[in-house]
């Protein structure tokens, strides 16, 4: 490599392109905590204590609480799901005291990047919500989401009681499997805890989108193949 910037470095268009090139290389490598840089600068906040007293944001709300990879992509699906009050990013399922996305990145905190759905079981119900969580990421991989590996990005479903435990076992077993050929191992355990992420993380794929080729390359096809198998249940738009 370094022979290559010395025969570049008399070409200033040579130069430009190697810049571009060496800029993309942690995108399409080595995924979302690494290619993180900007945000990673940013002033993080501390997030807010473990607590397994779910605030809702609204009276008669459920909540859901998923890990399927990277939180800005599930964030990004159920934002858009007719029914949806509020889409929460958060770090659940650890043993550590506490979380933050440089320790959590780490993957020796156990926790999962998860994202609370919080929803009106009057318009969508748990059972929707699981068949979305199957058809929008990859419950055969074991601690890995395409690029993003670790037990941070591993399929989880946290049951926040012992109906969404019976609703999370055979939607398993009856929709995972049909839409899945290989073993499903998605994690269905009790939740915890949770702690909301840091500021920067919150709706951020509205918020940053073409600014972070992450987006681009990762988050926009699973939003895509989302709108795609669910047409009727997205949300509609707003003048």
């Amino acid at each position: 490599m370094d022979l290559l910037l010395i025969h570049c470095a008399n070409s200033s268009t040579m130069k430009k392109a190697l810049q571009l090139l060496l800029g993309l290389l942690p995108v399409l490598t080595l995924g979302a905590c690494a290619h993180q840089t900007q945000s990673a600068m940013k002033e993080e906040k501390k997030p807010v204590p473990d607590t397994t007293e779910v605030r809702l944001v609204q009276p008669g709300a459920e909540v859901a609480t998923l890990g399927g990879g990277c939180f800005w992509c599930v964030e990004a699906i159920y934002e858009d799901v007719e029914g949806v009050l509020a889409v929460v990013s958060g770090y659940a399922g650890g043993t550590a005291a506490t979380a933050d996305y440089k320790t959590v990145c780490t993957g020796t905190t156990e926790h999962a990047e998860v994202v609370q759905v919080h929803f009106d079981p009057k318009i969508i119900s748990f059972d929707k919500i699981l068949e979305i969580f199957w058809h929008t990421h990859n419950p055969t991989t074991l601690n890995r989401q395409g690029n993003d590996v670790g037990p941070q990005y591993r399929s989880v479903i946290f049951y926040h009681s012992p109906a969404q435990r019976r609703i999370a076992e055979e939607s398993k077993a009856a929709v995972a499997t049909e839409l899945w050929e290989d073993e499903i191992v998605t994690e269905i355990v009790p939740f915890t805890g949770f702690w909301e992420a840091e500021d920067y993380h919150q709706d951020y794929f509205n918020t940053v989108g073409n600014g972070n080729p992450y987006c681009s390359y990762i988050i926009a096809p699973k939003v895509a193949k989302f709108k795609k198998a669910f047409p009727s249940i997205q949300k509609k738009a707003t003048n």
